[in-house]
């Protein structure tokens, strides 16, 4: 899969059968339509190319800094890189875009910059400025610039878009099964491990912590996690803390995890860990004794659940 982070920037001798959207989460829905795209394509002797923005439009027009994403935009390219799309643009989202009319959008970002020959887009799809043009503008363009459309079932967009509130709802309640389900894949948080408290290590819990640079990314709910991860080309499996460390009067949150039989030191590493299942809400135990009791619990049914995957 080729990568370009702005329209203008792709190889515009390439006919290339187009798809438009955020894609978040690049759940089962989500590669229902892609596998359109790519089949598509291929009958065509074309290529298959996303069109997606980021920021997130809303980011931008709205300056809504609460919005919570599924994946982070380089969560979203390791997907798409596995899905058989040959094409990725990721065009920058900005006032003066947002500004475009219909018509330029088209002739400049669709026609000129990715010589759009196919289109696969939702009925409900809008675009240009203020959002005022739909599927049966793009189809008169279409006539004007040489280029077809085909409309994605009622039935397939809301498909995708239950997917994607299914699966934030269930992060948001901890049902990291159900969103794995939706997904398709593991649930996955990324970012680098810094310095914390080192309570872990007073506990003999010695724990790796998560910084996610993106303030977007999704969280799921507080508690205690198995998770998975692959570092050093070894898969390592262990528990997962979110939460504020209560028992220790802790006030901010973070996200600890604690590898089982491992010994290296991840200090200024970026990893990517997998959540595999939840086993507890977070608790303030009532003494440090108590605690460590609870750690070995959460221990041994984790080793279980793991030794039954293996």
């Amino acid at each position: 899969m080729k990568r370009y982070d702005s329209a203008d920037t792709y190889d515009t001798s390439i006919p290339s059968v187009v798809t438009i959207g955020t894609f978040d989460g690049v759940h089962i829905g989500h590669k229902k339509i892609i596998e359109r795209l790519v089949e598509t394509a291929k009958k065509n002797d074309q290529e298959s190319l996303i069109l997606t923005f980021f920021p997130h439009p809303r980011m931008v027009l709205q300056k809504d800094t609460g919005i919570k994403l599924i994946n982070t935009i380089e969560e979203r390219i390791q997907i798409l890189q596995k899905t058989g799309l040959d094409n990725l643009v990721i065009h920058p989202f900005t006032q003066e875009f947002s500004r475009l009319k219909a018509g330029e959008y088209v002739e400049q970002i669709l026609v000129d910059n990715l010589n759009a020959k196919h289109i696969i887009i939702g009925y409900d799809h809008r675009f240009g400025r203020n959002r005022n043009s739909d599927i049966n503008d793009l189809i008169s363009y279409g006539k004007t610039y040489n280029f077809s459309v085909e409309e994605i079932s009622k039935q397939d967009i809301e498909d995708v878009a239950v997917s994607s509130t299914k699966i934030r709802h269930a992060l948001l309640e901890g049902d990291i099964t159900k969103a794995n389900k939706y997904l398709g894949y593991n649930f996955m948080l990324t970012g680098k491990i810094v310095k914390g408290k080192e309570l872990g290590r007073k506990l003999e819990y010695p724990t790796a912590n998560l910084h996610i640079p993106e303030p977007y990314k999704l969280i799921p709910k507080k508690g205690v996690y198995i998770v998975k991860s692959i570092i050093d080309n070894k898969t390592c499996f262990g528990m997962m803390n979110i939460g504020n460390n209560p028992t220790v009067n802790g006030t901010k949150q973070s996200i600890e995890t604690h590898f089982f039989d491992a010994s290296f030191n991840l200090y200024e590493k970026k990893i990517q860990i997998e959540l595999l299942t939840r086993i507890r809400d977070e608790k303030k135990f009532d003494s440090i004794e108590e605690l460590k009791a609870a750690m070995q619990q959460d221990e041994d049914f984790s080793r279980d659940y793991i030794n039954s995957l293996l």
